[in-house]
């Protein structure tokens, strides 16, 4: 696998870093972390996400360099964080889009090796059990003696501590711990990452106010092992701009006695609905894929276009079974 991807490497001079349109700590890291490897190498990178990179994750250094220009002038499309087709529908639906990665090499480095490939255009890919895509990334830079700077290093430690939850999930391993204190060794320093991402992390007085709202919404099904938070659209355009609000009250969902799993819906004007899941139990990734998504066993997230009240009620249906299959596996 890593010989094929350093193939593809070497044999393009312009290169494209595609993200998915749910960007979050891990695929933004793992981006700007291969911009740096990859400029070092020479190469030409552009890089493109389906959306607007949240501000939750401006405290990591380059985001605004992350741009909504398909490049189709590349050689190579490195897709990373994701098999999904669904969670890169945005880009294909561009005029052209499709075609240039059906007709062009793509290369996809990924770390959630449980879900099965969607894509349908050939490529290559480089996916293994890891915390996240970027020890990935640092594994076949390593492999190669490939230099990784300071600010390289700062991107894939900033990854890791995402998709980790600061080195505290149960998919870390003794090489993750490895690779974060070779990460140290090159230049990243996690208080300072950790000072940053504080400070974005501040709230205003009306989104404390906001947030005190929401928590008053909850409501909780199948005995209280689910929790579940409505956002309608007005919700979203009002407030997202200053902070995320699901991201305001999963983890609080999260930890409630007896939850098992928590999800925040999200309604949009075209009919869209998403759900952010934040699970105790490792269901998370299941339970998302009855509805085509995907993720982590703890964090994983759809898309859907159908009716809340048809969603929710399914979602009750697909949690309960995953709740119980899990239990009976451990029984």
């Amino acid at each position: 696998m890593y010989e094929s991807a350093k193939k593809l490497i070497d044999s393009a001079q312009k290169i494209m870093v595609i993200q998915a349109e749910n960007p979050d700590g891990d695929s933004l890291g793992s981006a700007l972390a291969l911009e740096e490897i990859l400029s070092e190498l020479g190469k030409d990178v552009h890089l493109y996400c389906d959306v607007e990179i949240p501000k939750y994750l401006h405290y990591v250094n380059g985001w605004d360099r992350v741009t909504q220009d398909f490049d189709t002038s590349v050689d190579l499309a490195i897709i990373v964080d994701t098999t999904s087709e669904t969670l890169i529908s945005k880009a294909l639906a561009i005029n052209g889009a499709r075609h240039f990665l059906e007709s062009h090499p793509v290369l996809v480095i990924d770390h959630h090796t449980e879900t099965a490939t969607t894509l349908q255009f050939e490529h290559d890919i480089l996916a293994e059990e890891a915390v996240a895509t970027s020890e990935i990334i640092y594994k076949l830079a390593a492999q190669f003696d490939w230099k990784i700077t300071p600010q390289g290093a700062e991107d894939m430690m900033i990854a890791i501590m995402s998709d980790s939850l600061g080195l505290t999930t149960q998919n870390v391993t003794p090489s993750t711990f490895h690779t974060v204190g070779d990460l140290v060794a090159l230049g990243a320093h996690n208080s300072v990452i950790e000072e940053r991402r504080r400070e974005f992390m501040k709230k205003s007085a009306e989104i404390l106010a906001y947030k005190g709202r929401l928590l008053e919404r909850i409501e909780y099904s199948l005995d209280g092992q689910l929790a579940t938070v409505h956002i309608p659209w007005d919700e979203i355009a009002e407030f997202s701009d200053q902070y995320n609000p699901s991201v305001l009250v999963l983890d609080e969902m999260r930890l409630v006695i007896g939850v098992k799993i928590a999800v925040a819906f999200k309604t949009y004007p075209d009919g869209k609905l998403t759900g952010k899941i934040r699970s105790n139990y490792p269901i998370a990734e299941q339970v998302a894929g009855f509805f085509g998504g995907g993720g982590h066993k703890y964090a994983s997230g759809f898309r859907v276009f159908e009716s809340y009240d048809k969603i929710m009620s399914e979602l009750i249906t697909a949690t309960d079974k995953a709740i119980i299959d899990y239990e009976s596996s451990i029984s």
